[in-house]
């Protein structure tokens, strides 16, 4: 079985020792409890590791007092707390430790950042480090596999995506049953306890109307009427699904410029895998008629997954004019812009649109495509 080490865990492990919450945040099934596992094992100190889907361990944090922590934690330099966002009022619960237990650690996991991020995020202020777990990332599957593996198993990736377990399946219906099995046990298992989501049959269709209109524009008006439901319901699922970790939003970038579009939206997933699953369509790349779609899908999202473990504050965006003109992916970097045209094959003919240019002339413009993707990542 192949160990992929993960690329937050060094970043992690440098925090260890320096009085902080470290929040890790990801859908189910993408690795951090093993993620956590690692770090506990490798660390010299003495360290507790709980789960708070175990009610024991729910009950025992619910005493909100410094002696009670104390008492649990002992001489614990490390404390571990799988599943976070269960905990009713985590972020009081952790400020409450860390602020009055000065050699102690914190890193908890969460797979919605609705309840983690947002229970925990306020109280923690300047107290806490987030980070992002996402499904296997080029540069961590480059770590195992070799440039002939990579590019071997390249059209793999693009149907069945990269979550971790997957590498321990061989057969491909064994991949499509573990990817449609993860949806249906655990993907959306956070999103409908939320709030007591009733309608889960509109938000699966929605996600399906997603999937097929991945990178493209999408109205929410219409949305609406395909899914009959308010545009304000359809607006609060797609947020919703962003805090779970399955799709997420790029907005059209714009200075307000002479006829760019301004308030438009597409939609992508963090995983090609899912996305196949959701529209339950694993064929063979030579069959199928969205691949540059998937392509598109892949290498924004590996692109995210860079940019994210790196620590760079880089914003991303798509482009656009009412003269058709478009760019597939900017980055914004401090202000300074790269552009990107993504293409499965070819970059030979693929100039920057003539009215981006004269708009932003100081920004860099490629075409990434399966001859230069993997200096990109």
């Amino acid at each position: 079985m192949k160990i992929i080490k993960r690329q937050i865990e060094e970043h992690v492990k440098g925090l260890i020792g320096k009085n902080k919450v470290i929040l890790i945040m990801g859908t189910r099934r993408v690795g951090k409890t093993v993620l956590i596992k690692s770090i506990k094992d490798n660390f010299a100190g003495k360290s507790l590791m709980l789960n708070a889907e175990d009610f024991d361990v729910r009950e025992i944090l619910a005493l909100r007092t410094v002696a009670n922590y104390k008492r649990i934690f002992g001489e614990t330099t490390l404390v571990i707390i799988d599943e976070a966002q269960v905990v009713s009022e985590i972020g009081s619960i952790l400020k409450l430790m860390i602020d009055n237990i000065p050699k102690l650690t914190i890193i908890a996991t969460g797979s919605s950042s609705f309840d983690l991020a947002n229970k925990a995020g306020e109280p923690l202020t300047g107290r806490s480090e987030l980070f992002n777990l996402y499904p296997l990332s080029y540069t961590e599957i480059a770590g195992v596999e070799n440039a002939l593996e990579i590019r071997q198993n390249l059209e793999d990736r693009l149907i069945f995506g990269s979550y971790p377990e997957l590498y321990q399946l061989s057969d491909l219906s064994e991949k499509s049953r573990y990817l449609k099995n993860l949806i249906q046990s655990y993907l959306l298992k956070d999103i409908l306890a939320f709030e007591g989501i009733q309608q889960s049959d509109k938000l699966y269709k929605l996600l399906r109307l997603i999937a097929y209109q991945c990178g493209m524009e999408v109205s929410y008006n219409e949305l609406s009427k395909q899914l009959g439901i308010s545009k304000n319901t359809v607006e609060k699922y797609l947020d919703l699904l962003t805090k779970v970790f399955i799709i997420y939003k790029l907005e059209a970038y714009s200075t307000n410029q002479r006829k760019e579009v301004t308030k438009s939206s597409k939609w992508y997933f963090f995983d090609n895998g899912i996305r196949n699953a959701i529209i339950n369509d694993f064929r063979l790349i030579t069959l199928r008629n969205d691949i540059g779609m998937l392509w598109e899908n892949y290498l924004i999202a590996e692109r995210i997954k860079k940019n994210s473990y790196e620590r760079k504050n880089v914003q991303h965006y798509f482009w656009r004019n009412y003269n058709q003109q478009e760019i597939d992916l900017i980055e914004n970097d401090n202000g300074t812009l790269h552009a990107y045209e993504i293409k499965y094959s070819g970059q030979n003919k693929v100039k920057v649109p003539p009215a981006f240019s004269n708009f932003y002339p100081d920004a860099s413009f490629d075409v990434i495509s399966r001859d230069n993707y993997e200096d990109w990542l």
